[in-house]
């Protein structure tokens, strides 16, 4: 499942795009949720850009996009950080193949990714918070025990502690979407936009850096992220995971 370009979408050159992206200690290994869905929306746009790895104390690194986030989005002299905003800035400046199918579906991706951060992640960082501890770089840790555990009010080993319950968890906030995949193949129809990288990409934080399989074989759930897994040339499929 291949999208690219059409003719008049203007093509950068190979070194223009450049993508800040969350690494783990193993920088071939990048887990961050938003720095997928913009991945995914690359791809979708039949763009490349170079791939620069980054960890969570690395604030200087990002300090020129004004903030110390990632992903961060170099498009020649535009600096766009936010994977929602950056969303707009390639639909705007690349606009074939669409990522929103026009007003109404950019409204719709946008309740979309509101949902999958404010539901998915809370429900998602209760099985692997202790995961990305032990796989991000040592110089890291100290940095993402003391800010979450100061988030959580707890121990990152409390917190996760009862990973059955916590999965239990995800698969009732998954509902609205597998009563929507029982009915078809992607949040967007018949082929993915948007909509399906917003909650793709919490699938690949947790695909990317935990062993923890978080969907059962038989949920429509797990069938689409399957057919997520080999869009765009198995782009996301073929990404390496922390050991």
């Amino acid at each position: 499942m291949r999208m690219a370009q059409t003719d008049d979408s203007p093509a950068p050159d190979a070194t223009t795009l450049k993508l800040y992206e969350l690494a783990s200690a193993d920088e071939t290994v990048r887990f961050s949720p938003h720095c997928w869905k913009t991945r995914m929306a690359l791809a979708h746009k039949g763009l490349n850009a170079e791939r620069i790895p980054w960890r969570f104390t690395d604030k200087d690194v990002i300090a020129f996009s004004g903030q110390g986030l990632v992903p961060v989005l170099v498009d020649g002299e535009a600096v766009v950080n936010d994977s929602w905003r950056i969303a707009e800035h390639l639909e705007e400046r690349y606009p074939h193949p669409s990522l929103f199918g026009g007003d109404t579906g950019r409204a719709v991706a946008r309740f979309v990714n509101s949902w999958a951060d404010g539901t998915l992640v809370p429900a998602i960082i209760k099985v692997i918070a202790v995961d990305i501890h032990n796989r991000i770089a040592a110089k890291d840790q100290g940095y993402f025990r003391q800010s979450r555990e100061r988030r959580f009010g707890m121990s990152l080993e409390a917190f996760t502690a009862d990973t059955a319950t916590a999965r239990e968890g995800l698969r009732h906030a998954l509902a609205p979407l597998r009563f929507t995949l029982r009915q078809q193949a992607f949040v967007c129809g018949a082929t993915p936009a948007y909509a399906d990288y917003c909650v793709f990409g919490m699938m690949m934080w947790a695909r990317c850096i935990s062993p923890v399989e978080l969907l059962e074989q038989d949920d429509p759930v797990f069938a689409w992220r399957e057919r997520l897994l080999d869009a765009h040339d198995g782009l996301a499929r073929h990404a390496p995971r922390a050991q």
